[in-house]
């Protein structure tokens, strides 16, 4: 298919283009009779060439949107295995740079000025994909689905002006502007949330601001129903920005309660909200490929939510509309961690020396420090030193859906080697060493056994149950839940305090020397 697309579009844009670069002066233009009207009172006169059309027939224009649904398609189907993601990825890619560069010629814009704004903004994103860390990843993530909100608005917005407004284009006008209004905001204050930014409210931040929240709905719904019935004139302008104006705060009072423990789900969910935002708007303009490409990345979203909130043994209402954080009667850390035993990386790798199974869980101070690769040259040394490793994955470890799979892929770790948490569960008895590297919820046995836990009935990754347990991490510090957890003081539990990446190294050449 990706091929298709490679010999396809050249055949596309070369006669067009060839026609424009044509210097023989054209013959004037030849007015074109287009209608009657519903009386028979008069022509209407266009000139088929100077009215601002594009360079693109409509025959065209169906066909590319065709072919770049069919690739939007096949290039989520790639998505599903890490086998096929990277050539999926760039299928969708390919068929969205078809679709916009269609879109854009078709509007009669200049082909200079087409090829100027995707250079400036290719080449500004290409930059950014770069140079962005991967533990910046969630942040760059959160800020695309706010790009995608905020050109939702200003596409609706100026389709007020130069197109007639009618009851059905009112409507998805006004649900444009609601949700891509709502996901902007929300997608910055994700970002603040993830870049640790101080004065970014964490909490409420207005008395009763679950009922504020539905008053500015109710206020947003009935600003909609203004424009709808006010479609065409200066009051309609006037109601649809103010409904931009409201779904902004509430953008920002709906993600602000929610805590660091639910921000993947939340970045799932701001990524539906602006699939339905561009969706609502290919339905003001008319473009099928925007409806196409909104509603799959809405649904898509949505099916990732509610996957990744069972993950968490947790609603969708629950994440969106309450808070995680620890209870009135969360325990001591103090008096939780006073048996905790610190380990050095020559005593760990004594245990792996005679261990016959081991399992790696990875966690976000993975990430932080960098350590994939080096935990990749520990896997490779044990299992040429006669130990299976296998890597257990939480589904909601990290910042954002797929984290962990994303720094194991970097590092081109085999994906047969990643194991599925339910997978994997039953059998961590039979593993003699697991290897616990910045991750602290996942692995939180609270989950299993205190039913007041703001984390009581979340699956977790069963690693108290190996033998032995290594936890790899910088301090005590809690996770994202903000409460202690109890297995780094269980009597088959060893702590290696220091940065990720540099224990891993001085594991590894501890195994080494034997």
């Amino acid at each position: 298919m990706l091929k298709f697309a490679y010999i396809l579009l050249p055949l596309l844009f070369v006669s067009p283009l060839t026609a424009l670069g044509d210097e023989t002066p054209a013959a004037s233009p030849t007015p074109t009779v287009t209608a009657l009207d519903a009386e028979g009172a008069a022509d209407q006169v266009v000139d088929a060439d100077a009215d601002g059309k594009g360079i693109f027939s409509p025959n065209v224009i169906d066909l590319v949107y065709l072919i770049a649904a069919v690739m939007f398609i096949r290039g989520i189907k790639g998505l599903t295995h890490p086998r096929t993601a990277v050539r999926g990825n760039l299928l969708a890619a390919v068929g969205m740079l078809v679709a916009v560069v269609v879109t854009l010629g078709s509007g009669g814009l200049s082909p200079w000025a087409i090829i100027a704004g995707l250079v400036v903004g290719g080449g500004y994103g290409a930059y950014k994909a770069v140079k962005v860390e991967m533990t910046e990843m969630p942040e760059m993530v959160a800020l695309f689905n706010g790009f995608g909100g905020v050109a939702s608005v200003f596409v609706a917005g100026a389709a007020m002006i130069y197109e007639p407004a009618t009851l059905p284009g009112s409507i998805a006008t006004a649900a444009s502007g609601l949700i891509g209004a709502v996901t902007l905001t929300g997608s910055l204050i994700a970002y603040a949330k993830l870049q640790g930014i101080k004065w970014v409210p964490d909490g409420a931040i207005v008395p009763a601001q679950k009922l504020v929240n539905a008053v500015l709905l109710v206020a947003a719904i009935a600003l909609a129903w203004w424009l709808a019935q006010s479609a065409g004139t200066s009051s309609g302008y006037v109601a649809y920005w103010l409904i931009v104006i409201v779904a902004s705060l509430l953008g920002i009072l709906l993600t602000t309660p929610i805590g660091g423990a639910d921000m993947p789900v939340v970045i799932a969910l701001l990524n539906s909200y602006s699939g339905l935002a561009a969706c609502a708007t290919g339905f003001v303009i008319s473009n099928s490929v925007l409806i196409i490409a909104g509603s799959l990345v809405g649904a898509s979203g949505i099916i990732l939510c509610q996957i990744m909130c069972k993950a968490m043994n947790r609603s969708l209402w629950n994440v969106a509309f309450g808070t995680m954080g620890p209870s009135a009667d969360t325990p001591d850390a103090d008096e939780v961690y006073k048996t905790v035993k610190s380990s050095s990386p020559e005593e760990v790798a004594i245990l792996f020396d005679s261990a016959q199974k081991a399992v790696i869980v990875p966690g976000y101070g993975m990430a932080v420090s960098q350590a994939q690769h080096a935990v990749r040259d520990l896997a490779n040394l044990l299992e040429s030193r006669g130990c299976r490793v296998d890597f257990a994955v939480h589904p909601v470890a990290g910042r954002m859906p797929g984290h962990m799979n994303v720094l194991l892929a970097e590092a081109n770790i085999d994906y047969d080697r990643l194991r599925e948490m339910d997978d994997i569960n039953p059998e961590l008895e039979q593993y003699d060493v697991a290897l616990v590297i910045g991750a602290n919820d996942v692995v939180n046995p609270v989950a299993r056994t205190d039913p007041n836990s703001p984390i009581a009935g979340m699956p977790i990754i069963d690693v108290d149950k190996c033998r032995t347990v290594v936890i790899v991490k910088r301090s005590l510090s809690p996770g994202f839940a903000g409460i202690p957890n109890p297995l780094f003081a269980a009597e088959n539990a060893l702590m290696m305090f220091g940065d990720g990446k540099k224990a891993i190294l001085e594991l590894i050449a501890a195994i080494k020397e034997g």
